[in-house]
């Protein structure tokens, strides 16, 4: 089998802390063992490519490759396309009536003479890029898909851990790090950290227990009132779990009348079901995006929990903060960049052999690091509440 001519590579979906580095790291590990492979990345995700809009990545370009793992976001850009959503592609001029965006992609990537396509993604990135694959196989053409998993969820089947979310637990942990200062500006503050999550608590979990080592580490001068007890979280709501506002309501009340505050990290996705039926009860459009996803930012899940929680436990202010961005747009960490390096080094063998799959540690085979098969590839891998380190951190925070 001989190896590829010409390699286009993407990046689509949310932002993530691995986006520039992944990028960054293909083109390095190409131009180190094979450097006679052509690059090109296409703009902005499946919209570059549906609009044929690409940047050469030129010789210039690969000998500083290595900048871009210092950055967060993507250096190619992103967006939310969803090539079977022909509605969603017409309303936004990729696609012209009557036109099917699969075809569209497919002669594209033809006109381009691209036989590897690196997909850096999510489950709806890599899926979509595998639909692909079998849609152009279809009518003759070959192209391997390699995808890199990424998303700040890290709710990937069946992979261990997904690219950029150590990253995001770390960035969101020293965002509340800032933000719980706030509860000296007011008396019984409630704080409400809002953490990216749709359908996985994972994230919120790192996040608290990032935040949680790092004031564990800090010398704390508790009878002038900095102590651990006001500073720490005292709550974690997670879609996984279920949550009884009002017997956790008594509880948080205590909280607030010993310590005049109360911290709560409160995942993006819990809670949602609620606040939908609120909102279509009430005859509200709830908005979503091209896949069908509620736009959680719409919706405002944190807000929603302040106003439940304020006048159960007398809080005078609510202050809602949401991680997110600050969080997402991160460049990657030491953690995240051995990760990367590791799948990303893998991503090219693959290539260089046509061998499709996405980049992981495959739960099923005992995390062993390999391509794996697109078919075996969703999401909506939930955060595993049983894990010892998940139960002692609420354990502690139950007992303030």
């Amino acid at each position: 089998m001989t190896q590829p001519k010409k390699v286009a590579l993407l990046t689509a979906g949310g932002l993530a802390p691995c986006l520039s580095s992944s990028v960054g790291g293909l083109i390095e590990r190409y131009s180190e063992i094979a450097p006679d492979v052509e690059i090109i990345a296409y703009r902005s995700g499946y919209k570059g490519l549906l609009l044929g809009d690409s940047i050469e990545v030129t010789p210039d370009i690969r000998s500083k490759a290595g900048i871009l793992h210092a950055f967060g976001g993507s250096p190619i850009g992103n967006s939310r396309v969803k090539l079977t959503n022909v509605k969603d592609c017409i309303k936004r001029g990729l696609v012209k009536e009557g036109q099917d965006p699969q075809q569209v992609a497919a002669d594209q990537l033809v006109k381009d003479g691209v036989d590897v396509l690196h997909t850096i993604g999510g489950d709806d990135t890599n899926t979509a890029a595998a639909d692909l694959a079998a849609f152009l196989k279809k009518n003759g053409h070959t192209l391997t898909v390699i995808g890199l998993p990424k998303t700040v969820d890290n709710d990937v089947f069946p992979i261990h851990q997904t690219l950029g979310a150590w990253t995001a637990a770390e960035q969101g942990a020293l965002f509340f790090e800032n933000v719980v200062a706030e509860h000296s500006a007011n008396p019984r503050m409630l704080i409400i950290h809002e953490v990216m999550g749709r359908n996985c608590g994972w994230l919120t979990a790192a996040t608290a227990a990032a935040y949680r080592k790092r004031l564990g580490a800090k010398t704390l001068l508790p009878e002038i009132g900095l102590s651990e007890a006001a500073l720490d979280v005292h709550g974690v709501y997670i879609p996984e779990m279920e949550l009884d506002i009002a017997k956790e309501a008594k509880r948080l009340k205590n909280v607030m009348d010993k310590h005049d505050c109360v911290n709560l990290f409160i995942s993006e996705g819990a809670g949602v079901e609620s606040i939908v039926k609120e909102l279509e009860a009430k005859g509200e459009d709830v908005p979503r995006d091209a896949f069908g996803h509620v736009k959680l930012d719409a919706v405002n899940p944190g807000q929603w929990f302040g106003k439940q929680f304020a006048s159960m436990i007398d809080a005078e202010k609510v202050l809602v903060q949401k991680s997110g961005y600050f969080a997402r747009s991160a460049p990657a960490n030491v953690e995240d960049l051995r990760l990367i390096k590791s799948c990303v080094d893998l991503a090219v063998e693959c290539a260089l052999r046509k061998e499709g799959g996405v980049m992981g540690h495959d739960i099923d085979l005992g995390n062993r690091l390999r391509a794996i098969e697109f078919e075996r590839i969703r999401g909506g891998k939930p955060f595993d509440v049983k894990q010892s380190w998940f139960t002692s951190m609420l354990k502690e925070i139950a007992n303030y």
